[in-house]
């Protein structure tokens, strides 16, 4: 019996070392697992934290780079994260979602949009908010342009023909709409008989800016006209009853085709006001090129007998309607001329215009000037 229990002892003796050792085992075991579990989650969190580190960045800040993004109508956060990361203007769709969500961001604008990689999040996010989309078109019409010249340049842009930006310019209809819609502007005068284009001097000299992918002839033309629209309502109080609109356009066109840089228009006004007012031709002549349907760089004789109403050699007053666009230093030249009795002016080689009371003055001038150089 007592070797029995000896023996027995000794087995329990046995089981314990032995469930002891394997405690150790799983004891360890568990401490490695864990550091390595606990590692993990160090090396994730960090991967973590330094990749929405990287993703918050722009993705290139050294970029110069610039893209046009178009952002449609009714586009959620999601979709736009999406249309930003494919464009490659964000690194993460899902990061830039929730940066937006988290900073309550809203009321993202619908446009095309210029947006660079080297933007940070907070600049793109301003950006879609603003509503500044990205110019489309830009079309600059100078100053002293004539109706073809502003068809060609808009056709130009547009990728079209002349002749097909002209016809919209000739359309009736197309006027009569803008009769319409500008009635204070365009009025019956700019459809008689003797006028070649009834929206000559109509479409504003300026730079215009178009957003639409595919604008029409039709809008950019209205866009031109609501700027010349804009331009003459500064002056409706001291156009009073004396100048209509389609006269006083007029008469800043001649103004604008004489002048030169160093030319006071006020005085080419004068000039052109004091021969009004005793009956006497205006004679001046970029309205014989506008007759003629040319641009030359002198007239001759032969040119002056042009029969046209345009032709101010011989006919007297105001011609027609405008001959080019005019700016409104020119505009504001032909409400306020100056106060001169000068009946006569010359261009010099040199740019210098000189003015004169008498037809013998003024030859004198032309002889010392023109003739014998």
């Amino acid at each position: 019996m007592n070797e029995d229990k000896q023996d027995w002892k000794k087995e329990m003796k046995l089981k314990l070392l032995e469930r002891q050792s394997e405690a150790k085992v799983v004891r360890k075991i568990v401490m490695i697992s864990l550091a390595v579990f606990i590692a993990i989650v160090i090396v994730t969190a960090a991967a973590g934290y330094f990749y929405i580190s990287s993703s918050l960045k722009p993705v290139d800040a050294d970029s110069k780079e610039t893209v046009k993004v178009e952002i449609p109508m009714g586009s959620g956060v999601t979709m736009i994260s999406n249309i930003l990361e494919k464009n490659g203007i964000i690194k993460n769709a899902l990061i830039f979602k929730y940066y937006v969500k988290f900073n309550n961001e809203a009321n993202f604008q619908a446009g095309n949009y210029n947006l660079s990689p080297s933007m940070t999040l907070d600049e793109i996010i301003d950006t879609i908010k603003s509503g500044k989309v990205a110019e489309t078109y830009k079309i600059t019409i100078p100053e002293g342009r004539d109706l073809e010249e502003i068809a060609d340049v808009i056709a130009d842009k547009l990728g079209l023909k002349s002749k097909e930006v002209l016809k919209v310019m000739n359309d009736k209809k197309f006027i009569k709409s803008m009769m319409d819609v500008y009635p204070d502007l365009i009025t019956d005068e700019v459809l008689a008989e003797d006028i070649r284009y009834p929206l000559e001097g109509y479409l504003y000299p300026a730079t215009y800016s178009f957003y639409e992918e595919d604008p029409s002839i039709e809008s950019v033309l209205n866009t031109m006209i609501g700027k010349t629209k804009e331009v003459i309502g500064k002056y409706t109080e001291a156009m009073g009853d004396e100048w209509t609109v389609h006269e006083l356009l007029t008469m800043a066109s001649l103004i604008e085709e004489e002048a030169t840089e160093q030319a006071d228009r006020d005085k080419i006004s004068a000039v052109f006001q004091n021969r009004m007012k005793i009956d006497m031709p205006l004679q001046t002549d970029p309205t014989v090129l506008y007759a003629l349907g040319e641009h030359k760089d002198r007239v001759t004789y032969k040119d002056l007998e042009v029969d046209s109403p345009y032709n101010l050699y011989r006919n007297k007053g105001l011609t027609p309607g405008p001959i080019s666009n005019a700016g409104e230093t020119s505009i504001t030249a032909a409400l306020n001329p100056a106060d001169i009795k000068d009946l006569y002016f010359l261009a010099t080689p040199s740019g210098e215009v000189l003015f004169n009371e008498t037809l013998e003055e003024h030859n004198k001038d032309k002889a010392k000037h023109i003739t014998n150089n």
